[in-house]
């Protein structure tokens, strides 16, 4: 039993490592994202809605069929059948049937219904392509400010790393009396400073993969993390297209011009449907019915011998009787229902043609509101087409400032490596005092954080240029 328990506790230890440890790739947050993120399952969802709808429409060209039966008992003052005298009696009734009814002709809606539904469907499929886009560069923004959270730390741990070795080795000048003791509080405050600036990069990194973490909506996020890949930067071919070719490959596909389009399609099918309501409708029809009843019946008629002869009036003259036979009813039990149902058989079927000539301006109504819908969707497709070229337009420009900035950046970071190796040298033979060297200690460190945020910058920014001409945002390999 004790081994069973060391057993099950090393388990549950090497699962719960592995989970600690596990680092999360771009690919993956991004499909992991695409899978649970709640907008993207509601808009599965009114896909599923309108593949229904696609359904519903469709059966709109079949027949409608309808059955019926019903049993009833009547309690109460009846007329008896074989004494024709109403007497309180209880009877029962069975009745059964059903009826076919199709639409022949309903002014062309029918078909324009399921036409609209198939296009219903299209858009719901770009609604929720463009619901997985957004979302994938909201990841991809995000993990790549943690990675760039990430760097940024490792810069500012290793400058610590040097402030440490020159607080070492300005405190050996100090006790030597090579130097005055206010550089060794400079090189003090530097260090102090520079661990206030781990602490916020520390912070940040905390902070970028918490937000991406919600985005994942993933609750352990406190040993949530990113894998540490390394980004090239290689210049897009897209940025050698001429900006027309760009714009030109945007609208051809783009997602929310293709989703504005077809809503534009489904108001227009919106108008023919409304429409459809000007024309008559022709139905037709068909219904079958049969009944049964459980009250005694009539089965004949027999001479009463008792009473053989009835008078039912007098001849004028002689008044003479006239006699007339008198029959009794004969009385038989109910017959059976199934031959009931067989003789009792009805059957009604023909045409209904529809007209319409006054609805209280309801169908006039209903097509000038659908035409306003139309011209509303009109304008939306043609703002999303502006817009689109405007988000290009800036896409283009930003990726190629993008790009002018992390060049400037590293030559920044150049200039500055070569000016804090100067300054280093003239700091080791007492030719520049300690705030000079820590000045030109700072500009270093800023240059090399200048060129980690210009890179993940440009970076984007490629991405996102890219993702507009039509290359997708992870390359399956």
């Amino acid at each position: 039993m004790l081994i069973k328990r060391v057993v099950f506790f090393l388990l549950i230890s090497t699962s719960s490592l592995f989970s600690q440890e596990k680092k999360w790739t771009l690919e993956e947050c991004v499909n992991y994202a695409v899978e649970n993120n709640i907008s993207i399952q509601s808009s599965e969802l009114d896909l599923k809605t309108s593949e229904i709808n696609k359904k519903d429409a469709f059966g709109n060209f079949l027949p409608s069929v309808n059955a019926s039966a019903s049993h009833s008992w009547n309690i109460g003052l009846n007329q008896n059948i074989t004494t024709g005298l109403l007497e309180n009696q209880t009877t029962q009734f069975t009745s059964a049937g059903f009826n076919v009814g199709v639409d022949l002709f309903k002014g062309l809606q029918n078909q324009n219904q399921f036409r609209r539904a198939n296009l219903a469907v299209i858009a719901s499929q770009y609604q929720l392509t463009k619901m997985k886009e957004d979302i994938a560069l909201n990841i991809a923004n995000a993990y790549l400010q943690i990675l760039f959270n990430k760097e940024n730390l490792k810069v500012q741990q290793e400058q610590l790393q040097l402030n440490n070795e020159q607080l070492a080795r300005t405190q050996e000048l100090v006790d030597a009396g090579m130097v005055p003791q206010g550089d060794l509080l400079d090189v003090k405050a530097t260090v102090a400073s520079n661990k206030q600036a781990i602490i916020t990069a520390e912070n940040n990194l905390l902070i970028s993969k918490l937000s991406l973490a919600q985005l994942l909506r993933i609750e352990d996020f406190q040993s949530f993390d990113v894998a540490d890949e390394q980004l090239d930067i290689l210049e897009s071919e897209v940025l050698s297209e001429p900006f027309e070719t760009v714009i030109a490959k945007a609208k051809e596909s783009r997602t929310e011009l293709k989703l504005a389009q077809s809503n534009l399609e489904l108001a227009e099918k919106d108008v023919s449907i409304a429409k459809g309501a000007y024309y008559p409708s022709l139905t037709g029809f068909y219904s079958f019915n049969t009944r049964a009843s459980y009250a005694d019946r009539v089965t004949g008629f027999q001479l009463d011998s008792a009473n053989p002869t009835t008078v039912i009036g007098y001849v004028d003259g002689t008044n003479q009787n006239v006699l007339q036979p008198n029959f009794t009813a004969t009385v038989g039990n109910a017959l059976p229902v199934f031959e009931q149902f067989d003789n009792n058989k009805g059957q009604n079927f023909g045409l209904q043609l529809s007209i319409p000539i006054f609805n209280g301006l309801a169908a006039r109504n209903n097509v000038q509101r659908t035409k306003v819908a139309q011209d509303r969707a009109k304008l939306n497709y043609e703002q999303t087409e502006l817009d689109l070229e405007q988000n290009v337009f800036t896409a283009f420009s930003d990726t190629k400032a993008a790009k002018q900035s992390y060049e400037a950046a590293l030559q920044t970071l150049e200039a500055r490596k070569l000016s804090f190796n100067y300054a280093e040298e003239r700091y080791k033979v007492g030719m520049m005092n300690v705030f000079d060297y820590n000045q030109a200690q700072t500009a270093l460190t800023n240059a090399e954080s200048d060129v980690l945020r210009t890179k993940y910058d440009y970076i984007f920014r490629t991405k996102i240029l890219e993702f507009y001409f039509g290359i997708p945002l992870i390359q399956n390999n």
